[in-house]
C-alpha cells in the first residue's frame, strides 16, 4: 500500500494517518452497505480564486478542548485520534495524535504526533511538524513558512536510515497546513452546494484544495447527536487524487466541531467518530 501518515497531502492527514495501521493487509472488497455515503449535491457555486480567508468576527475557536475520536476499520477497532487547540503568546497551537489500538496494534504499530502553529487573525500557518512511528518507520518532519521569502522550508529526518532531507518550495502569501486545515475548513460558511478553494502546503509543492459542502445530515455519536454539514475535500494531486475519498461531518452550529471523518481507500473504509470532548 502507498505510504500514509507523513506522506499524506490532504486536509485530514491526522485521521488518515491512523489508517496506515491496515496497510500490510490491503483488501479490495467493497465497504459494508451501512458505511456508504449518500451522493453529494450538485455544486452550484465555487470560489474561483483559491485563498485563505480570515475568520469572521464571530468565529469560535475551540480553545481548551480536546476532541477524542475512535477509529473503526470495517468492523475492527482500529485506534484513537485526538485534536487539541490552545493559545500561545504568538498565536494558536494545534496538537493532534493518532494511535493504533486493540488487536490491530499487534499487526501494525502506529504512534503519530502532529503540531501546528497559525495566526488566528489570518489563519496563515506559521509552522507544522510531525513525529511518526508507523510499523518499522520512524521519522520527524518540520516545516516553517517563510512568507517574507515566499518559501516553505522543510527538514525531514528518517531515523531508521539516518537520513536528513531539506527542501524549499514557493508558497503564496498565506497557506494552511494539513492539521490547521481541519479547523480552517470549519471557519468557512459551508453552505450545501458550494465549493471552497484554498492553498495548502505540506513542505512540497503547494496544493489547491477544493472542499465540496455536500449536504446537511444528522449524526449520532457517543458524544451526542449532532446536526451536521457533510463536506468532501479533493486535491489536484496527492494520495486522494483518484485513489480514495474522504468526508468529514462538522456540527451545524457556531462551534463547527468535526464530529466524524470517513476515509475510503482501496483497502476499505476507515471511520473516526467523536467519542467525547474533554475540557480544561
Amino acid at each position: 500500500m502507498t505510504r500514509l501518515g507523513g506522506a499524506l497531502l490532504g486536509l485530514f492527514a491526522l485521521f488518515i494517518a491512523a489508517g496506515s495501521l491496515a496497510r500490510q493487509r490491503p483488501e479490495t472488497a467493497p465497504a459494508p452497505a451501512s458505511a456508504q455515503v449518500s451522493a453529494p449535491l450538485q455544486s452550484t457555486q465555487s470560489i474561483s480564486a483559491p485563498s485563505i480567508v480570515p475568520p469572521g468576527p464571530n468565529h469560535v475557536f475551540p480553545v481548551g478542548q480536546t476532541l477524542v475520536y475512535n477509529g473503526v476499520w470495517r468492523i475492527f477497532d482500529a485506534g484513537t485520534a485526538t485534536l487539541q487547540m490552545e493559545k500561545t503568546e504568538t498565536g494558536m497551537r494545534l496538537v493532534g495524535t493518532a494511535n493504533a489500538a486493540s488487536a490491530v496494534a499487534l499487526l501494525y504499530h502506529v504512534h503519530d504526533h502532529y503540531e501546528s502553529l497559525f495566526d488566528p487573525a489570518t489563519f496563515c500557518s506559521h509552522s507544522t511538524s510531525r513525529r511518526i512511528e508507523e510499523g518499522l518507520r520512524r521519522g520527524e518532519t518540520n516545516i516553517t513558512f517563510d512568507y517574507a521569502r515566499g518559501k516553505s522550508v522543510l527538514e525531514q529526518k528518517n531515523f531508521k536510515k539516518n537520513e536528513i532531507k531539506r527542501a524549499e518550495h514557493s508558497i503564496p502569501n498565506c497557506v494552511t497546513d494539513v492539521l490547521s486545515g481541519i479547523f480552517y475548513t470549519a471557519s468557512l460558511p459551508l453552505q450545501p452546494g458550494q465549493v471552497y478553494s484554498f492553498p495548502l502546503n505540506d513542505g512540497g509543492e503547494t496544493l489547491y484544495v477544493n472542499v465540496h459542502a455536500e449536504a446537511r445530515e444528522q449524526v449520532k455519536t457517543p458524544a451526542g447527536i449532532f446536526n451536521t454539514i457533510r463536506v468532501q475535500p479533493e486535491t489536484s494531486s496527492g494520495l486522494l487524487k483518484e485513489k480514495g475519498k474522504i468526508w468529514i461531518w462538522y456540527s451545524d452550529d457556531a462551534a463547527r466541531i468535526p464530529v466524524q471523518a470517513r476515509v475510503h481507500l482501496y483497502w476499505g473504509m476507515l471511520t473516526f467518530t467523536l467519542q467525547r470532548i474533554d475540557k480544561k
